[in-house]
């Protein structure tokens, strides 16, 4: 072992840093009308994460170069939200001239706007993201831009981008979809970006609009633990560059400690833990199971404690990274490789389906 500096210690696996450091009356007329359309249906949604799923695979997804730009390029934030009511993909310049006019008229605080002459000021677009569903029961993936003019913009300046959020549902399950009155979409995975009072305003209209309800989607360790194990097994096609965890382990005060994996070490380890493809035959997908990722997470917590005696089972875990992405518990994610957009998204969609109030 060699001591590079008071805060990096290098290993034999890599290196590791330690340091210290009221509810709206649409939403409650939503979640009841959630409730009570389970309740009829009789729907259980899944209320644990699937405990196998294909290993990733390459994706070369026909989805229009700007909306996979913007996608992989950006840090989003996560939410989830419950079905939305006669929402047809049909009216989305309709819903868009709307959007617009709430905005502009939330924020000149409540002056009337009229939605045809609706000129300057926000303007909102909705557009269908053409190749980015994966299942036939999947609806189609809904994006949501807000576009305005910096304060002291020239009348010929153009528009700027402010804000950006995804509507998505992928691979989502599909007993649960079938499950839903004709009058619901389920598109339950909710990535924005910009600033929080826009974010604010858009939920607003949304949930007005379609009687539904949004929430904050946090991960929760088993999904970390699934993305950085999904992510190492890509490592073979797309060079991972790094494994990097961070944990916090609790003590006054609580220490926060940086694992970082060097990719040929972690791809080692991988294997180590695979029991292998399994499937009814030949060309079948390869698959992992619950079992495996918790193998995996478990050598690199022994391997940890053997060098600096320090437990990372009883801390939490904060964040996983590749170059692939990055995901913390508070619900932020990066994708930052287009291949496997569709296996990141599959898992949020699940995460965001487990996390609904029905």
């Amino acid at each position: 072992m060699e001591q590079t500096n008071a805060s990096v210690t290098r290993t034999p696996l890599d290196s590791v840093a330690v340091k210290r450091k009221s509810k709206s009356r649409s939403y409650r007329q939503s979640y009841r009308s959630c409730l009570g359309v389970a309740s009829r249906l009789g729907l259980t949604p899944a209320r644990r994460l699937t405990t196998n799923r294909k290993a990733p695979e390459s994706h070369n997804i026909t989805v229009n170069p700007e909306h996979l730009a913007l996608l992989v390029k950006n840090e989003w934030q996560l939410a989830y939200v419950t079905p939305l009511h006669q929402f047809r993909h049909t009216q989305l310049r309709s819903y868009a001239r709307h959007l617009s006019a709430f905005v502009v008229a939330e924020k000149q605080q409540g002056l009337a706007v009229e939605v045809s002459g609706l000129q300057n000021g926000f303007k909102a677009s909705m557009t269908v993201v053409q190749g980015m569903s994966e299942a036939d029961d999947d609806p189609e993936t809904v994006l949501i831009q807000i576009h305005s003019k910096p304060l002291f913009s020239r009348p010929d300046d153009p528009q700027k981008l402010v804000w950006s959020g995804w509507l998505t549902c992928i691979n989502g399950n599909p007993e649960y979809l079938h499950s839903l009155p004709k009058d619901f979409t389920c598109l339950p995975l909710f990535v924005y970006k910009g600033a929080e009072n826009l974010s604010s305003l858009v939920k607003s209209w949304v949930q007005r609009t379609f009687d539904c309800c949004f929430g904050p989607l946090e991960l929760s360790q088993t999904s970390l633990q699934w993305l950085a194990a999904l992510w190492t097994n890509c490592h073979a096609e797309s060079n991972i560059q790094h494994l990097r965890m961070l944990w916090t382990l609790p003590s006054a005060p609580p220490l926060q400690v940086t694992y970082a994996v060097d990719p040929h070490d972690v791809w080692e380890l991988w294997g180590s833990v695979r029991k292998g493809s399994w499937g009814d035959g030949a060309g079948e997908a390869r698959w992992i199971d619950l079992e495996e990722v918790a193998s995996f997470m478990q050598s690199l917590k022994s391997h940890f404690y053997r060098h600096f005696k320090l437990d990372l089972s009883a801390g939490i875990l904060n964040q996983v990274s590749t170059a692939l992405g990055s995901a913390r518990f508070n619900g932020r994610i990066k994708i930052s490789n287009s291949a496997y957009v569709i296996t990141t998204l599959t898992l949020l969609t699940e995460c965001a389906l487990l996390k609904m109030p029905i």
